[in-house]
């Protein structure tokens, strides 16, 4: 089956494609020029005729007709279009580099199109595609446009229905918001119209490869070292903690960073709407919700899966965001057994996270006062962790608190560590420094029953972390 003749191929030849329209910006993070694999990083007019031709052939190929080839079939109908179009530009490669510049041209065509090398781009957390016409990607805290071609809205929807259908969800008007994962882990929300009256918005969000552990959060300078010594702490010692922050503030890095630290005899329950959490023990049960089918039925909550994940005898329950009604079978579970648990939530300070779970347990419907229910949160949740992108870009935990207790009817709240601004400087870069409050946790005397001690200089508030 042919998709070109020559005569289409002089026409192309004739018109050339606008390159500013063709590709996303390369990655930063070259390999090293030894490595066969960075040969189009190292001929930049060889990378920008990948580009011309990935625009080219999205512009020229029936998208349809393609994704139904078989692989082999595929390869050898763009094998012969490269080869064409390399002859007709007079470009030479001998036939390693051919096949190498074949086999990307086939990557980004069979896998998630003009988007793949983005999501290869190790220097890219997050891809903002705003209807097929505009990209951003966020690189180390910063956003910038990026030029990707999709051909037209269909094009950018048949991307979108393949990344979903990997994971067994549906997009269409009636069910025109989805989340989904990649198959790397990468998190996936998708709205398409009506809700999306300019034509589909995709957010993905990329996680990486190698998780993040506390080494590398201390060397990013998200916080410091007796900061972490007490989280570590925490977490061995089976103290139920709430991960604290706004949208991006890095709250599923630190849960999967503080989660590596549970004993790897413990059997772990996670619980998510889209599976992305890297728990690296070896007794893990996954869990993730399911959203209804075209009948409206078959929907499974994470109150249902936290409700099951009670019967498969777990030590500990993760929960990947609390954001409803779940809330309040979470804290049962901490209160019933399984200390150490742990989940995230999106507040903009340690307090405001604790009303936050108030008006969630409330959505439960049960018969109960106020008062029982800051009393649910105090017994249940001892340590809170409140992260915050901040405005430069980088991600610090702000303040690091424990829960104490009841007073009356006000849940009693201490901060242990903060972190202080200090100045901002003509890049727009925040300085500080992270600071004990000379308060001393009441749990610690509750780790020395596993051995774990915490030193006294840690707490002292005349000293710089």
């Amino acid at each position: 089956m042919a998709f070109f003749g020559l005569q289409q191929q002089r026409q192309q030849k004739a018109a050339p494609a606008p390159a500013a329209a063709a590709a996303p910006e390369p990655p930063q993070a070259a390999a090293p020029e030894t490595q066969p694999q960075d040969l189009l990083g190292r001929k930049p007019a060889l990378l920008e005729e990948k580009l011309k031709l990935h625009q080219r052939i999205i512009e020229e190929f029936n998208l349809a007709l393609l994704e139904k080839l078989p692989p082999d079939e595929l390869v050898k109908q763009i094998r012969t279009y490269v080869s064409n179009h390399l002859r007709a530009e007079n470009i030479s490669l001998n036939s390693g580099e051919l096949e190498m510049f074949t086999n990307e041209i086939v990557a980004e065509m069979t896998g998630f199109g003009p988007i793949e090398t983005l999501l290869k781009d190790p220097t890219i957390s997050d891809i903002l595609i705003n209807t097929h016409r505009t990209c951003f990607v966020e690189r180390f805290g910063r956003l910038t446009e990026v030029k990707v071609f999709f051909k037209d809205e269909a094009h950018l929807l048949r991307i979108i229905n393949k990344i979903v259908a990997g994971v067994g969800r549906r997009v269409d008007e009636s069910s025109p918001m989805v989340d989904a994962r990649l198959p790397d882990g990468s998190r996936v929300n998708v709205a398409i119209r009506p809700i999306a009256v300019d034509g589909p918005l995709v957010s993905i969000r990329k996680f990486s490869k190698k998780p993040f552990n506390m080494d590398r959060l201390i060397a990013i300078g998200a916080l410091r070292q007796p900061m972490v010594d007490l989280l570590i702490a925490a977490v061995k010692g089976r103290v139920s903690s709430l991960v604290v922050g706004g949208t991006g503030s890095g709250k599923t890095t630190m849960l999967n960073a503080l989660s590596s630290y549970i004993p790897t005899n413990e059997r772990l329950i996670t619980i998510e709407d889209a599976a992305e959490l890297q728990l690296q023990q070896p007794h893990v049960g996954r869990l993730e919700t399911r959203p209804a089918n075209v009948e409206g039925k078959g929907e499974v909550r994470q109150r249902d899966l936290l409700k099951n994940a009670l019967r498969m005898r777990p030590d500990r329950i993760i929960v990947g965001e609390c954001r409803g009604e779940e809330a309040f079978d979470m804290l049962q579970a901490m209160n019933t057994g399984h200390e150490g648990s742990m989940t995230t939530i999106h507040a903009n300070s340690p307090r405001e996270a604790v009303k936050r779970l108030e008006q969630m347990v409330g959505m439960a419907g049960l018969p109960m006062t106020m008062q029982a229910i800051r009393s649910q949160i105090a017994s249940a949740i001892t340590l809170l962790i409140q992260l915050q992108r901040m405005p430069d870009g980088q991600r610090r935990v702000m303040s690091i608190s424990e829960i104490t207790g009841m007073e009356g009817e006000v849940i009693q709240m201490h901060e242990i560590f903060q972190f202080v601004k200090e100045r901002t400087d003509e890049q727009g870069m925040i300085h500080g420094s992270f600071r004990a409050t000379g308060v001393r946790p009441k749990f610690i005397a509750g780790l020395r029953a596993y051995g774990l001690e915490i030193p006294a200089s840690h707490f002292d508030p005349n000293k710089v972390l």
